[in-house]
Protein backbone atom coordinates (compact mmCIF):
# COMPACT_ATOMS: atom_id res chain seq x y z
CA UNK A 1 0.00 0.00 0.00
CA UNK A 2 1.55 3.30 -1.11
CA UNK A 3 0.76 6.71 0.40
CA UNK A 4 3.48 8.84 -1.19
CA UNK A 5 1.76 11.84 -2.71
CA UNK A 6 4.96 13.81 -3.37
CA UNK A 7 6.92 11.01 -4.98
CA UNK A 8 7.63 13.12 -8.08
CA UNK A 9 7.94 16.51 -6.38
CA UNK A 10 11.58 16.71 -7.50
CA UNK A 11 10.70 16.96 -11.23
CA UNK A 12 11.21 20.18 -13.17
CA UNK A 13 8.03 21.42 -14.82
CA UNK A 14 6.03 24.66 -14.97
CA UNK A 15 3.74 23.35 -12.23
CA UNK A 16 6.67 22.32 -10.04
CA UNK A 17 8.11 25.83 -10.39
CA UNK A 18 4.77 27.48 -9.62
CA UNK A 19 4.96 29.41 -6.34
CA UNK A 20 3.26 27.19 -3.71
CA UNK A 21 0.85 29.82 -2.38
CA UNK A 22 -0.42 30.76 -5.82
CA UNK A 23 -0.62 27.12 -6.84
CA UNK A 24 -2.61 26.14 -3.76
CA UNK A 25 -5.12 28.93 -4.23
CA UNK A 26 -5.45 28.47 -8.00
CA UNK A 27 -5.88 24.70 -8.02
CA UNK A 28 -8.26 24.69 -5.05
CA UNK A 29 -10.47 27.24 -6.79
CA UNK A 30 -10.32 25.11 -9.93
CA UNK A 31 -11.34 22.01 -7.93
CA UNK A 32 -14.37 23.84 -6.51
CA UNK A 33 -15.28 24.97 -10.04
CA UNK A 34 -15.13 21.35 -11.23
CA UNK A 35 -17.41 20.30 -8.38
CA UNK A 36 -19.88 23.04 -9.36
CA UNK A 37 -20.36 21.61 -12.86
CA UNK A 38 -23.73 19.92 -13.44
CA UNK A 39 -24.02 20.21 -17.21
CA UNK A 40 -22.79 17.09 -18.98
CA UNK A 41 -21.67 19.16 -21.97
CA UNK A 42 -18.99 20.81 -19.80
CA UNK A 43 -17.51 17.50 -18.62
CA UNK A 44 -15.22 17.08 -21.69
CA UNK A 45 -13.93 20.62 -21.08
CA UNK A 46 -13.25 19.86 -17.43
CA UNK A 47 -11.45 16.62 -18.31
CA UNK A 48 -9.41 18.41 -20.97
CA UNK A 49 -8.29 21.04 -18.45
CA UNK A 50 -7.28 18.38 -15.92
CA UNK A 51 -5.45 16.36 -18.57
CA UNK A 52 -3.58 19.45 -19.79
CA UNK A 53 -2.46 20.28 -16.27
CA UNK A 54 -1.29 16.72 -15.73
CA UNK A 55 0.72 16.78 -18.95
CA UNK A 56 2.32 20.05 -17.86
CA UNK A 57 3.31 18.44 -14.56
CA UNK A 58 5.36 15.77 -16.44
CA UNK A 59 4.43 13.12 -13.90
CA UNK A 60 4.09 9.57 -15.25
CA UNK A 61 0.67 8.15 -16.03
CA UNK A 62 1.35 5.19 -13.73
CA UNK A 63 1.35 7.56 -10.75
CA UNK A 64 -2.15 8.77 -11.60
CA UNK A 65 -3.51 5.27 -12.22
CA UNK A 66 -2.09 3.86 -8.98
CA UNK A 67 -3.57 6.71 -6.92
CA UNK A 68 -6.98 6.48 -8.60
CA UNK A 69 -7.33 2.82 -7.62
CA UNK A 70 -8.45 3.14 -4.00
CA UNK A 71 -10.83 6.12 -4.36
CA UNK A 72 -12.21 4.37 -7.44
CA UNK A 73 -13.37 1.44 -5.32
CA UNK A 74 -15.68 3.72 -3.35
CA UNK A 75 -17.06 5.24 -6.54
CA UNK A 76 -17.56 1.91 -8.27
CA UNK A 77 -20.61 0.94 -6.24
CA UNK A 78 -22.33 4.24 -7.02
CA UNK A 79 -21.73 4.24 -10.76
CA UNK A 80 -22.85 0.62 -11.07
CA UNK A 81 -26.19 1.35 -9.39
CA UNK A 82 -27.05 4.71 -10.96
CA UNK A 83 -27.94 3.45 -14.48
CA UNK A 84 -30.40 0.92 -13.05
CA UNK A 85 -32.11 2.91 -10.28
CA UNK A 86 -32.06 6.57 -11.38
CA UNK A 87 -34.41 8.08 -13.97
CA UNK A 88 -37.58 7.18 -15.82
CA UNK A 89 -36.60 6.78 -19.49
CA UNK A 90 -36.05 3.05 -20.06
CA UNK A 91 -33.41 2.15 -22.66
CA UNK A 92 -33.16 -1.59 -22.04
CA UNK A 93 -34.88 -4.08 -19.79
CA UNK A 94 -34.25 -7.71 -18.96
CA UNK A 95 -36.26 -9.13 -16.11
CA UNK A 96 -35.78 -6.94 -13.05
CA UNK A 97 -32.82 -5.15 -14.62
CA UNK A 98 -33.80 -1.84 -16.20
CA UNK A 99 -31.26 0.46 -17.82
CA UNK A 100 -32.33 4.12 -17.63
CA UNK A 101 -31.10 7.07 -19.66
CA UNK A 102 -31.00 9.57 -16.78
CA UNK A 103 -28.95 7.14 -14.72
CA UNK A 104 -26.37 6.77 -17.48
CA UNK A 105 -26.07 10.56 -17.85
CA UNK A 106 -25.70 10.96 -14.09
CA UNK A 107 -23.04 8.26 -14.06
CA UNK A 108 -21.04 10.02 -16.79
CA UNK A 109 -21.28 13.32 -14.91
CA UNK A 110 -20.13 11.77 -11.62
CA UNK A 111 -17.23 9.90 -13.23
CA UNK A 112 -16.10 12.95 -15.22
CA UNK A 113 -16.09 15.26 -12.21
CA UNK A 114 -14.44 12.60 -10.06
CA UNK A 115 -11.56 12.11 -12.50
CA UNK A 116 -11.04 15.84 -12.95
CA UNK A 117 -11.09 16.62 -9.22
CA UNK A 118 -8.85 13.72 -8.19
CA UNK A 119 -6.38 14.46 -11.00
CA UNK A 120 -6.15 18.13 -10.05
CA UNK A 121 -5.74 17.23 -6.36
CA UNK A 122 -2.95 14.80 -7.23
CA UNK A 123 -1.26 17.52 -9.29
CA UNK A 124 -1.46 19.88 -6.31
CA UNK A 125 0.00 17.34 -3.87
CA UNK A 126 2.36 15.65 -6.33
CA UNK A 127 4.19 18.72 -7.62
CA UNK A 128 5.04 20.10 -4.17
CA UNK A 129 6.70 18.36 -1.22
CA UNK A 130 4.09 17.59 1.43
CA UNK A 131 5.96 19.59 4.05
CA UNK A 132 6.00 22.62 1.75
CA UNK A 133 2.28 22.23 1.18
CA UNK A 134 1.63 22.30 4.93
CA UNK A 135 3.93 25.32 5.28
CA UNK A 136 1.96 27.05 2.55
CA UNK A 137 -1.38 26.35 4.22
CA UNK A 138 0.07 27.56 7.51
CA UNK A 139 1.24 30.82 5.90
CA UNK A 140 -2.27 31.32 4.47
CA UNK A 141 -3.87 31.14 7.89
CA UNK A 142 -4.31 27.45 8.69
CA UNK A 143 -4.30 27.03 12.52
CA UNK A 144 -1.11 25.49 13.84
CA UNK A 145 -3.06 22.70 15.58
CA UNK A 146 -4.60 21.52 12.30
CA UNK A 147 -1.22 21.78 10.57
CA UNK A 148 0.35 19.61 13.26
CA UNK A 149 -2.47 17.08 13.02
CA UNK A 150 -2.08 16.95 9.24
CA UNK A 151 1.65 16.26 9.47
CA UNK A 152 1.25 13.64 12.18
CA UNK A 153 -1.58 11.90 10.32
CA UNK A 154 0.45 11.72 7.13
CA UNK A 155 3.52 10.53 9.03
CA UNK A 156 1.81 7.73 10.94
CA UNK A 157 -0.16 6.41 7.99
CA UNK A 158 3.08 4.65 7.09
CA UNK A 159 3.24 3.02 10.52
CA UNK A 160 -0.37 1.85 10.24
CA UNK A 161 0.36 0.43 6.79
CA UNK A 162 3.43 -1.38 8.12
CA UNK A 163 1.42 -2.86 11.01
CA UNK A 164 -1.30 -3.95 8.62
CA UNK A 165 1.22 -5.63 6.33
CA UNK A 166 2.80 -7.48 9.27
CA UNK A 167 -0.55 -8.67 10.59
CA UNK A 168 -1.71 -9.80 7.14
CA UNK A 169 1.50 -11.78 6.65
CA UNK A 170 1.05 -13.44 10.04
CA UNK A 171 -2.52 -14.38 9.12
CA UNK A 172 -1.42 -15.88 5.81
CA UNK A 173 1.26 -17.94 7.56
CA UNK A 174 -1.48 -19.33 9.81
CA UNK A 175 -3.57 -20.45 6.84
CA UNK A 176 -5.79 -17.45 6.20
CA UNK A 177 -7.31 -17.52 2.70
CA UNK A 178 -6.93 -21.29 2.24
CA UNK A 179 -10.34 -22.48 3.35
CA UNK A 180 -11.95 -25.42 1.54
CA UNK A 181 -15.00 -23.30 0.73
CA UNK A 182 -12.96 -21.22 -1.74
CA UNK A 183 -12.34 -24.30 -3.86
CA UNK A 184 -15.99 -25.15 -4.38
CA UNK A 185 -17.73 -21.79 -3.85
CA UNK A 186 -15.17 -19.15 -4.86
CA UNK A 187 -17.75 -16.36 -5.11
CA UNK A 188 -19.34 -16.96 -1.69
CA UNK A 189 -17.85 -15.07 1.28
CA UNK A 190 -16.35 -17.19 4.02
CA UNK A 191 -17.92 -16.15 7.35
CA UNK A 192 -14.88 -17.27 9.31
CA UNK A 193 -12.55 -15.16 7.18
CA UNK A 194 -14.92 -12.19 7.44
CA UNK A 195 -14.78 -12.45 11.24
CA UNK A 196 -10.99 -12.56 11.10
CA UNK A 197 -10.90 -9.48 8.87
CA UNK A 198 -13.22 -7.66 11.28
CA UNK A 199 -10.93 -8.62 14.17
CA UNK A 200 -7.94 -7.39 12.16
CA UNK A 201 -9.60 -4.01 11.57
CA UNK A 202 -10.54 -3.71 15.24
CA UNK A 203 -7.05 -4.60 16.43
CA UNK A 204 -5.53 -2.09 14.03
CA UNK A 205 -7.83 0.68 15.29
CA UNK A 206 -7.05 -0.11 18.93
CA UNK A 207 -3.29 -0.13 18.26
CA UNK A 208 -3.54 3.15 16.37
CA UNK A 209 -5.48 4.74 19.22
CA UNK A 210 -2.96 3.56 21.81
CA UNK A 211 -0.08 4.85 19.68
CA UNK A 212 -1.75 8.25 19.30
CA UNK A 213 -2.11 8.44 23.10
CA UNK A 214 1.59 7.70 23.56
CA UNK A 215 2.59 10.29 20.97
CA UNK A 216 0.37 12.97 22.51
CA UNK A 217 1.75 12.33 26.02
CA UNK A 218 5.32 12.48 24.69
CA UNK A 219 4.59 15.80 22.96
CA UNK A 220 2.99 17.22 26.11
CA UNK A 221 6.05 16.24 28.15
CA UNK A 222 8.18 18.23 25.69
CA UNK A 223 6.08 21.35 26.16
CA UNK A 224 3.61 21.07 23.28
CA UNK A 225 0.57 23.29 23.83
CA UNK A 226 2.18 25.57 26.40
CA UNK A 227 2.51 29.29 25.87
CA UNK A 228 6.31 29.09 25.84
CA UNK A 229 6.31 26.35 23.23
CA UNK A 230 7.69 27.69 19.96
CA UNK A 231 6.59 26.23 16.69
CA UNK A 232 9.36 24.64 14.68
CA UNK A 233 10.70 26.97 11.95
CA UNK A 234 9.30 24.55 9.37
CA UNK A 235 5.97 26.34 9.77
CA UNK A 236 7.35 29.78 9.03
CA UNK A 237 5.92 29.62 5.51
CA UNK A 238 7.45 29.34 2.05
CA UNK A 239 10.67 31.18 1.40
CA UNK A 240 10.62 34.22 -0.83
CA UNK A 241 10.79 33.66 -4.56
CA UNK A 242 12.63 35.65 -7.23
CA UNK A 243 10.68 38.49 -8.81
CA UNK A 244 10.44 36.73 -12.19
CA UNK A 245 9.08 33.56 -10.60
CA UNK A 246 6.52 35.53 -8.60
CA UNK A 247 5.43 37.33 -11.77
CA UNK A 248 4.87 34.12 -13.70
CA UNK A 249 3.23 32.52 -10.67
CA UNK A 250 0.83 35.44 -10.43
CA UNK A 251 0.08 35.13 -14.13
CA UNK A 252 -0.65 31.43 -13.68
CA UNK A 253 -2.97 32.21 -10.77
CA UNK A 254 -4.88 34.77 -12.82
CA UNK A 255 -5.27 32.32 -15.72
CA UNK A 256 -6.49 29.59 -13.37
CA UNK A 257 -9.02 31.93 -11.74
CA UNK A 258 -10.26 33.03 -15.16
CA UNK A 259 -10.73 29.40 -16.23
CA UNK A 260 -12.59 28.58 -13.02
CA UNK A 261 -14.77 31.66 -13.39
CA UNK A 262 -15.50 30.79 -17.03
CA UNK A 263 -16.64 27.29 -16.03
CA UNK A 264 -18.96 28.66 -13.33
CA UNK A 265 -20.42 31.27 -15.69
CA UNK A 266 -20.90 28.65 -18.42
CA UNK A 267 -22.70 26.41 -15.93
CA UNK A 268 -24.98 29.22 -14.81
CA UNK A 269 -25.80 30.34 -18.35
Amino acid sequence: MRFELDEYAYLDSPLHRWEPRFKLIGLLVLIFAFAFIKDLRLVPVVLAIAATLYLLSRMPLSFLISRLRYPGFFLLGVILLLPFFSGETVLWQWGVLTLRQEGILAMLLVVGRFLAIITTALILMGTTPFLTTVKTMRSLGLPSLIADMTLLTYRYLYDIAANLSTMQQAMRLRGFGRSQQKKYLPFMPDLRELKLLASLAGTLLVRSYEQSERIYKAMRLRGYGSEKFKVHPVYAGPTSSPATLRTWSGFGLVCTLLIATGLVVAEIL
